[in-house]
């Protein structure tokens, strides 16, 4: 007889490169905490951003650009992930990279706009009647077909909906129950059926019948409180991006051309400035009425030295807008030429652009800081390693960089376990690092072999 262990199907997080990262490790005061929200160090850089964190929630930020400039691997990435953990999930955060803007399909203004549109939130708020509850019975009643001839047609459906405090039965119409059937709705389903639109939407079985079998397929819901008709007040967060796309693409009509169109993969189209200003007008029309709320969010766009000079000037003219969201900038750049011109900037931005940032230095991280940072990556990727390695591995953050170090932990740890130990051990890491050569060193063997290579 076999008996086999079923896996679970929970969805194991995938380890990326910033996932330790928790918030900006902030005290109550803004004061940067050591070693804290998985941040070491760059104490004035973060309390820098936390500031920022107070002005977007109280909403005097937007339409500023902030600029986080340093050396690679000194954490500018990160503190803009900091930055988007503290605002919490419901303020949009939208990243992008510099050479995103390059598209054959679309110009790089639009896809600019696009992502600014996509930064800025809308939060809805609507007052809906609802008849929500577990479905205790549920009759189609059948009459005489209108058009004539021997079929029956449906004229109504009789449900009964209970909940703890009472039951009701509903009389509802044919369409409803074209709806009832779409959802697989059962005798025993709790269920909510929207009185102004007809909507009808399945929440799942009631856990009154939970031990009815023993399959994980059905996702049990308690009994709904209080009376069966209720008002309810429902909080809607969509993006200004979501309804310019919702307003953009035609729905098609029934006929052949039109059922082809849809089946076909459209190219990506451009949004009309046109259409985007009247969907402004009616936001801002939903915002004097106090029906929604405008959520400004935080626009990240790292690499910014990519971006070309036309960028740069729609960025200067994309901030002065009403609606504009927090711009934050990362790049480590010095003194560079800015991308289309002849002329050399700092960070590779205009000048007149740089007028408008608040800049945040981030600095590189010191020996002690660098074992800290290469402590936490192990217990991320639940890499085992004694304090000796992790002294060995900061001396080789140091001498090449924190990247590079932090990419010798996992191969350090396979050849541990092919080496018959759980621990990674100094001999690992000197192994490995024989194998893997750094940028620094591939660059130093290319100037000592250059003869041996096409120039």
């Amino acid at each position: 007889m076999r008996i086999e262990e079923v896996q679970s199907t929970s969805k194991k997080q995938r380890i990326a490169t910033h996932t330790h990262i928790k918030g900006l490790g902030l005290d109550a005061n803004g004061t940067a905490i050591g070693m804290s929200a998985g941040f070491v160090g760059q104490a004035a850089a973060r309390e820098a951003s936390g500031l920022v964190v107070d002005m977007i929630r109280q909403k005097k930020m937007a339409g500023r650009a902030l600029l986080l400039a340093g050396p690679p691997a000194t954490g500018k990435t990160a503190l803009a992930l900091g930055i988007s953990q503290e605002l919490g999930s419901k303020v949009p955060f939208c990243p992008m990279v510099g050479s995103e803007v390059y598209s054959s399909e679309v110009k790089k203004t639009e896809v600019l706009m696009e992502n600014f549109r996509r930064a800025i939130g809308l939060r809805i708020k609507e007052n809906k009647e609802v008849y929500e509850g577990e479905v205790t019975e549920l009759s189609p009643e059948e009459a005489e077909s209108s058009t004539g001839g021997y079929g029956k047609s449906i004229s109504h459906v009789v449900i009964g909906l209970k909940t703890v405090k009472g039951t009701k039965q509903l009389k509802l119409d044919p369409t409803i129950y074209d709806a009832l059937i779409k959802e697989k709705v059962a005798v025993g389903d709790v269920i909510y059926i929207e009185a102004n639109s007809g909507a009808v939407k399945r929440v799942g079985r009631c856990d009154s019948f939970a031990t009815e079998y023993d399959l994980e397929a059905e996702e049990y819901v308690p009994i709904p409180k209080g009376e069966v008709h209720k008002k309810k007040e429902i909080v809607q967060d969509v993006t200004l991006h979501d309804l310019d796309a919702a307003n953009a693409q035609p729905q098609g009509g029934q006929d052949i051309l039109s059922l082809m169109g849809q089946m076909m993969k459209p190219r990506k189209t451009e949004i009309t400035e046109k259409l985007r200003q009247e969907i402004n007008k009616v936001v801002n029309r939903y915002i004097d009425e106090g029906i929604a709320e405008l959520v400004p969010g935080v626009l990240f766009i790292d690499e910014v030295h990519m971006l070309d000079i036309e960028c740069f000037s729609y960025l200067n003219r994309a901030l002065e807008s009403s609606l504009s969201p927090i711009v934050i900038l990362a790049t480590n750049r010095g003194i560079c030429t800015v991308r289309g011109t002849d002329m050399t900037s700092p960070h590779g931005i205009p000048v007149d652009l740089l007028d408008r940032l608040v800049i945040v230095r981030t600095e590189t991280y010191g020996p002690i800081e660098m074992i800290q940072i290469l402590a936490i990556r192990a217990q991320v990727e639940e890499i085992d390693i004694d304090e000796d390695s992790l002294a060995f591995l900061g001396e080789v953050g140091q001498q090449t960089s924190l990247r590079h170090a932090i990419q010798l932990l996992s191969p350090a740890s396979v050849v541990a376990k092919a080496n018959g130990r759980e621990k990674i051990s100094k001999a690992d890491l000197e192994e490995v690092g024989a194998l893997y050569l750094d940028a620094k060193s591939s660059a130093h063997l290319l100037q000592e072999q250059q003869e041996r290579y096409i120039t």
